[in-house]
């Protein structure tokens, strides 16, 4: 994914100001920065759901300012939330087979004509169940999301996104509000992903976290770009430990 020159206005606040930003095809590229410095707004605006006042963006050299986020997802961004949003009055199975695109039974046209839609309904639960397997829900897939734990929501989450088999995933603060037992298995997940080729964005403010899955890190503040590299680069930068990590958590 490239981003250049993207800008932001709220009003009289400049919400992101000339942010230009490279993502490397099968890294993972950390966002780190204070509060209020324009990161999730710069998911919000890449993926669709915010306009942006200048600039442009690129996956695979396919431009997608513009784009509706349904249509941006198609094309294989995906993107979780900082406050999960998990259907609670949905089982964990449905709200897997909801994530799912090209589902001609969702058409009124063909909804009543089963032998039209029946073949991929099944490749649609054969996916869910796989991936809930794979993140260790499958035992969940009956309950209603209401029930599950806030870690458990993260990891439904993540999975709902790959049902869309994106080739970019945006995570915004993945590790949140997870209890530590959780959060390894959230990190064990990113990797293999990562592994199989999928391209990782992600906002979080645990830098052991940062440090531990990262192969680039961008800090941002007061919506600008003020440093990126490798991550014990932006670590020991000094306009970093200056705006966000602090004497204490930076590297010497």
């Amino acid at each position: 994914m490239t981003v250049r020159g993207l800008t932001v206005r709220f009003g009289g606040l400049v919400a992101l100001d000339d942010v230009s930003v490279e993502v490397a095809s099968d890294e993972v590229l950390g966002v780190i920065g204070p509060n209020g410095a324009g990161k999730t707004t710069l998911f919000n605006v890449l993926t669709g759901f915010d306009h942006a006042d200048r600039g442009d963006w690129y996956l695979d050299g396919t431009p997608l300012r513009g784009l509706p986020a349904y249509r941006i997802a198609r094309l294989g961004m995906v993107r979780t939330f900082q406050l999960t949003k998990a259907l609670a009055g949905m089982t964990v199975l449905d709200n897997m087979m909801l994530g799912a695109s090209e589902q001609p039974g969702e058409r009124l046209s063909v909804s009543l004509l089963r032998f039209a839609w029946g073949s991929r309904e099944r490749e649609v639960r054969a996916r869910a169940l796989a991936l809930l397997d794979d993140f260790g829900l499958a035992a969940k897939r009956k309950d209603l999301a209401a029930t599950l734990s806030g870690g458990q929501r993260k990891l439904l989450e993540m999975a709902r996104a790959l049902m869309v088999e994106p080739r970019l995933l945006m995570l915004d603060e993945p590790m949140a509000g997870v209890n530590p037992a959780l959060v390894q298995s959230l990190l064990d997940h990113v990797r293999r992903l990562r592994d199989e080729g999928v391209t990782i964005v992600f906002v979080e403010h645990d830098m052991d976290v940062v440090m531990n899955i990262s192969d680039w890190v961008v800090c941002m503040a007061e919506g600008s770009v003020i440093a990126e590299g490798p991550p014990n680069v932006v670590a020991g930068n000094e306009a970093v430990i200056d705006a966000y990590l602090g004497r204490r958590r930076g590297i010497a």
